[in-house]
């Protein structure tokens, strides 16, 4: 029986999407998912256009949610970060992300925010949460 979750993705502009894949891997691993428990997918605003989370997207026939950072802000997440606050607007992209497209509190985030920095040296953040049922 599948379990739905949710992702929240975070990354450096012009992260290619085979970054993205390895981060996801490896926060799929840690909670014991698979890619077809992927029930919702979703960043900040700012990263609509972003080539490798676009890809990433197409290859797995996902639509990704893109929230404006005042809504990320509004989501208490146990990681919050001054850094993506000053670049982004919110202390949070992928854990705000997972919960908000998950309709969850904090209490359903079963991945905190894993942060991944590929061989090309650009970083992502995978969040996962559960969608509860």
């Amino acid at each position: 029986m599948s379990r739905p979750i949710a992702i929240g993705l975070g990354c450096d502009r012009g992260t290619p999407a085979a970054t993205l894949v390895w981060a996801l891997v490896e926060a799929l691993s840690r909670c014991g998912a698979a890619l077809v428990d992927v029930a919702a997918v979703a960043s900040i605003d700012l990263k609509a256009d972003e080539p490798g989370l676009l890809e990433l997207a197409r290859w797995q026939g996902w639509t990704i949610r893109f929230y404006p950072a005042a809504e990320l802000a509004a989501v208490p997440v146990p990681h919050p970060s001054e850094t993506v606050r000053r670049y982004t607007g919110t202390p949070s992209v992928s854990e705000a992300a997972a919960l908000l497209a998950a309709g969850a509190g904090m209490d359903q985030l079963i991945v905190e925010k894993l942060k991944y920095r590929g061989p090309d040296g650009r970083n992502a953040t995978v969040s996962i949460a559960r969608i509860p049922q």
